[in-house]
């Protein structure tokens, strides 16, 4: 069994556009990916390590853990022998709090996979593969989360053309989530469970074609 983790924010997590309530595992992204691969012969195991408000490098002012690159060498050493491992943050760079725009997001996921490639895994275990998933372009952001992405399409345009650099320089797999799936028309940033499937099929699709 290849084994897979997924390293991201809400917009994994499965969170239900403005509301605190989580889609189930084979409503989310992740869980329609791994029954794809399982239906199609491939024998994976899929690994969710997914935190609301995660940045790529960032803290929350009001809630600690969410700068992505604290422990991730450790989150490595924990679930190795990895085949794969699968980001897709950027999002929450965007937050109010931070005034980041699509290249600093971008050296973010950078730092990101040089930590996964330096994680101190047991000898003998094979480095894993990246793939870089660009999330959905951020819409105009609605309903309770409004105020906390103020201005966030703006300062976020380019983003995914600066993950795909950022991937082609440091020999990372890439796709855009954009190519198939838009941002959740409730609130401009999440995903609906609709949007979840059609975004686990297309990943379950380019890992395969990994493996």
């Amino acid at each position: 069994m290849e084994q897979i983790l997924v390293y991201s924010d809400s917009l994994t997590w499965g969170i239900i556009p403005n509301t605190r309530k989580r889609l189930a595992f084979d409503q989310r992204w992740p869980g329609v990916c791994e029954i794809s691969l399982n239906q199609q012969g491939q024998n994976v195991r899929i690994i969710e390590n997914c935190l609301n408000g995660r940045r790529t490098n960032w803290d929350d002012p009001f809630k600690a853990g969410r700068d992505g690159s604290d422990h991730l060498a450790q989150v490595i050493e924990m679930n190795s022998p990895l085949k794969l491992v699968v980001l897709m943050l950027g999002t929450n760079d965007f937050q109010c709090t931070h005034n980041n725009n699509a290249w600093l997001s971008a050296q973010g996921t950078a730092k990101l996979i040089n930590i996964i490639r330096s994680a101190p895994i047991e000898p003998g275990m094979p480095e894993p593969e990246i793939l870089v998933i660009s999330p959905p372009v951020i819409m105009h952001p609605k309903g309770v989360i409004a105020h906390k992405f103020e201005n966030a399409e703006t300062r976020s345009k380019g983003l995914a053309q600066a993950l795909q650099q950022v991937c082609e320089e440091l020999s990372c797999h890439f796709i855009n989530a954009a190519d198939v799936t838009d941002a959740s028309s409730v609130d401009g940033i999440h995903l609906d469970a609709p949007q979840h499937k059609i975004l686990g099929q297309a990943v379950a699709e380019k890992i395969k074609s990994l493996l």
